[in-house]
């Protein structure tokens, strides 16, 4: 009587031909989690640089709103105060516009930087891959054909 093959034995045998690198795949992560890990301290830092920027200014723009809640003896001082409110709190607004901008400015350049930097290891770490599978696959190869012989 014919014996029915064990085809789970097969395909054990096959892939444990094929090779896999797990250290390609833990070095892939180890790189992807520390390119997050600096992603996130440039994010954390221009969000921090930011809320100082956003209490200065509110703290600023307070203070200047004191002077103009302050009681008038001529109906002119009010319209001269709401004039240099008004006048203050545009300047305040196009220095702090700029501060924000040179925090976007440092955090584009910082994740360009990054970028540039991840994608040439990852260009490595993906030629060195393909070298090291195609080796392997190669001396794969070359067993099995002196085994066919």
């Amino acid at each position: 009587m014919t014996k029915t093959p064990d085809f789970a034995k097969v395909m054990q045998d096959m892939m444990a031909s094929f090779p896999v690198d797990a250290s390609a795949m833990q070095n892939a992560f180890k790189t992807q989690a520390a390119m997050g890990e600096k992603l996130s301290k440039v994010a954390l830092e221009a969000a921090e640089k930011s809320t100082e920027i956003s209490a200065k200014w509110a703290k600023e723009t307070l203070g200047k709103m004191g002077d103009l809640s302050k009681a008038k003896t001529e109906p002119t001082d009010y319209t001269k105060a709401a004039t240099d409110f008004a006048s203050a709190a545009a300047e305040l607004a196009a220095e702090n516009m700029a501060a924000f901008a040179e925090v976007a400015k440092k955090v584009q350049m910082e994740t360009v930087e990054l970028m540039l930097a991840a994608g040439k290891d990852m260009s490595e770490d993906a030629t060195a891959a393909v070298k090291k599978a195609t080796a392997d696959v190669t001396s794969v190869a070359k067993k099995a054909a002196a085994a066919a012989k």
